[in-house]
């Protein structure tokens, strides 16, 4: 039997490969859109993908589900769990609860895990070559290495009232009955790690094993004392901001996201032809470089996504594909890095792409304003933007600020003065550049603090107030 783990540092996000050495035949597990990854491994191991599945309606990235079953051939499997409100709508096998999946001599079995959504499933794999019992757990969001996914993303992100507390409940029954059912040694292979926001403590180490969890993850005693109330309490308390985007993500990957099918490499556009679109609202430029380079002169009106390991996350934050019809084009060093920057937009519905350029000379420009934090206190601002997320700025925060994490931005605008100069920050200047060039090509009078709440607290740390 051949398990691997493919990992996405953008969205913290793990999709698995699994397949029947003998039979050459393979499934995928929370694939995502670009899919050429998966389809690299199984030529590489002499294999076929037969089936694609995945554990749960997404809310952080949108599946590659379709995309491979339409690429491959390959039968798709999603549950049929969690009630009339929470069925996929388009066609599939339905899993539940005791289904299995055969490949040759795995046997994949459906374990409805209801917390983190109500159709929530784990994959509990046998190895029929080795064993007649069950060794590894595909647990989805449900528990992670040290952690639990996070119950309230329905409330957060998908227009829920109030189902955290059900959800929480949900969560503490799965674990009764049927992840502390497992023998210690069955090992656990989450599809988050740290830094996703799925969870709130989620631990770095890539799997971890029902033992492990049982002995030492922060819900042990809750279970073993059969505390529910104090579990529920426990994992509600603390949850980081989910990014707005997460509740388009659940209803196109409800719906089943568009499929792409094959892609043409991106083209270097001709810097002309894209003036004039940029001129008339035709086109959306996104300059990929750091925060500092971009305060040295940028594209007017441009959007600041820096190139490395949060293009998707930070992507989905400035871009709503649903009401931004603009064809974006990329500031790139060539096509592989425009390519790659793609494939990571992809995975959040940022299909529309035109092209790429290697500069902006010749383009408007402009330079952001700043101002340093000495300044701070003297200068006008109608609000002082805290753009870091709730638990950050409860740890420490500028006195007066109002905290709207750089995720949620973009869709509370009514949080916003209607008029006067916003300074905005993060907490080393990163973020706060992503959220400012959105506010900013949105209309907003925008001056970022340089150096954002780390360079404020080191200037004046007598007065940096926590709670």
């Amino acid at each position: 039997m051949l398990i691997e783990r493919i990992y996405d540092e953008d969205l913290a996000q793990a999709s698995y490969l699994i397949g029947c050495q003998a039979k050459g035949e393979a499934v995928v597990v929370d694939g995502r859109r670009d899919i050429a990854v998966y389809q690299d491994l199984a030529r590489k191991n002499g294999m076929k993908i037969v089936a694609v599945t995945e554990t749960h309606i997404h809310a952080d990235y949108l599946s590659g589900t379709r995309e491979l079953a339409a690429a491959t051939g390959a039968t798709i499997y999603v549950s049929g769990e969690g009630g009339q409100d929470w069925q996929y709508e388009f066609d599939g096998e339905r899993l539940h609860d005791g289904d299995k999946i055969a490949l040759g001599n795995i046997t994949i079995q459906a374990l409805h895990t209801p917390g983190h959504t109500p159709e929530h499933l784990s994959f509990l794999v046998t190895d029929g070559a080795f064993s007649d019992q069950p060794g590894y757990l595909l647990s989805g969001d449900f528990v992670f290495s040290g952690d639990l996914g996070r119950p309230d993303l329905l409330d957060e992100a998908a227009g829920g009232v109030d189902t955290r507390f059900e959800g929480a409940r949900q969560l503490f029954a799965s674990l009764r009955d049927k992840f502390l059912t497992l023998p210690d040694y069955v090992q656990v292979h989450p599809a988050h790690g740290a830094g996703s926001a799925c969870g709130k403590a989620l631990g770095a180490i890539p799997s971890t094993t029902v033992g492990y969890e049982r002995l030492y993850a922060w819900w042990g005693p809750y279970l073993a004392a059969n505390d529910e109330q104090g579990f529920v309490n426990e994992l509600l308390n603390g949850q980081p901001d989910a990014h707005a985007y997460f509740g388009r993500m659940k209803r196109e990957n409800r719906i089943g996201p568009a499929i792409l099918t094959k892609r043409a490499p991106l083209q270097e556009l001709d810097i002309a032809a894209v003036a004039k679109d940029l001129a008339a609202d035709k086109a959306t430029f996104i300059d990929t470089r750091s925060n500092t380079e971009v305060h040295e002169g940028t594209v007017t009106g441009s959007l600041n996504i820096p190139a490395g390991k949060s293009v998707a996350s930070y992507g989905a934050w400035v871009v709503n594909p649903e009401t931004d019809k603009n064809p974006l084009v990329l500031l790139a060093a060539g096509q592989e890095q425009a390519q790659e920057m793609w494939d990571h937009l992809v995975r959040v519905g940022i299909d529309n792409i035109a092209g790429y350029l290697t500069s902006f000379e010749g383009l408007p420009t402009s330079t952001p304003r700043l101002i340093q934090p000495a300044d701070l206190a003297d200068f006008d601002a109608a609000m002082v933007l805290d753009v870091r997320n709730r638990t950050e700025h409860m740890a420490g925060y500028i006195p007066g600020s109002h905290q709207l994490s750089g995720g949620r931005v973009m869709w509370h605008l009514d949080e916003l003065p209607a008029g006067g100069t916003i300074v905005t920050s993060c907490q080393s200047g990163v973020r706060n550049s992503v959220a400012a060039s959105a506010l900013r090509r949105a209309g907003y009078d925008i001056v970022e603090l340089d150096g954002s709440y780390a360079a404020w607290a080191a200037h004046r740390p007598s007065v940096a107030s926590s709670r």
